[in-house]
């Protein structure tokens, strides 16, 4: 578990993060959100002591991370994949911090074939890809198979099967009840991979809950209705309280009822429908409203 206990950081005059607190429970994969500059790295690197906090403290399972002994062994780390010395091989790199943490050296040729990178074993990371440097960087985060994990943008560099592969590794791990704490950019993909979200903006906690309510409680959800009777089917519904909106396209947009509902009262009044749907919103687009005031570069579609 990871406990962040009013995490404040300043950077001089720079408020990076403020009075922050919130946990990560074993078990699930916690997605870590927010817009750019709302303290997502600081708050990490605080979480491993590689940032000192200005006042309040991070916990991994009840200590603070400097505390811990053979620290690989407890938290597994990833947090900038080409911080790496150019020169070692990715066995070697490995090795040595095996032997720093006085970690088997057979864990080495393990992790290297659970991140597909058997092949590379005795290349210079020096020459590696961003995706090959990600691969190399879980490695080492899952070296000493420890019980907490910490993921920075863990997809960058990867292709297609390699987002998936990482996608299902991360699940794998929470579901052997270890803390998965993953920190992304990419909505869609937290959308498959998450089961609990922690969103920040501003350095300042905004939401901690479930991905299906962060949509529900940041998003607008209707029935799409098209139909070549939009008043007589508007009539229907209000006789039933049931709200509507003009949508694009001439649609009906009903709010606050079930597809089932307006289903059964377009048949029972024999009106005549070509569509209804369900409509929710994505987590991209519920992450947007509810950061709306917390972006703090905010780019125009204008182009001259």
């Amino acid at each position: 578990m990871i406990e962040v206990q009013n995490l404040t950081k300043r950077y001089g005059e720079t408020l990076a993060v403020d009075r922050l607190s919130f946990r990560v429970e074993p078990g699930r994969v916690t997605g870590f959100l927010g817009p750019n500059g709302a303290g997502k790295s600081t708050t990490m690197r605080a979480m491993v002591g590689l940032d000192k906090p200005t006042s309040g403290q991070v916990l991994i399972d009840g200590k603070p991370y400097e505390e811990l002994s053979r620290p690989l062994t407890r938290v597994g780390l990833l947090l900038d994949a080409k911080a790496l010395h150019g020169g070692r091989t990715a066995y070697g790199h490995l090795l040595g911090l095996a032997r720093s943490n006085r970690i088997p050296d057979r864990r080495v040729p393990e992790v290297l074939k659970t991140v597909g990178l058997e092949s590379a074993a005795k290349k210079r990371s020096g020459g590696f890809s961003l995706g090959m440097a990600q691969r190399l960087g879980v490695a080492a985060a899952l070296l000493g198979d420890p019980q907490v994990l910490l993921f920075d943008e863990p997809v960058n560099g990867l292709d297609p099967e390699g987002i998936l592969w990482i996608r299902e590794l991360m699940k794998k791990l929470a579901a052997e009840g270890r803390t998965v704490f993953v920190s992304s950019h990419l909505m869609s993909e937290m959308a498959l991979t998450a089961e609990h979200l922690i969103v920040i903006g501003q350095g300042r906690l905004l939401a901690d809950t479930s991905v299906e309510e962060f949509i529900a409680r940041n998003s607008r959800s209707y029935i799409l209705i098209r139909t070549p009777e939009p008043e007589r089917m508007r009539e229907v519904l209000a006789a039933q309280g049931i709200h509507t909106d003009d949508g694009p396209g001439g649609v009906l947009e009903a709010v606050g009822t079930t597809l089932e509902t307006v289903g059964s009262l377009a048949a029972q009044n024999q009106v005549t429908v070509y569509e209804i749907s369900p409509r929710t919103a994505s987590l991209e687009e519920a992450f947007m409203q509810l950061t709306a005031d917390s972006v703090d570069y905010r780019a125009t579609q204008e182009v001259r």
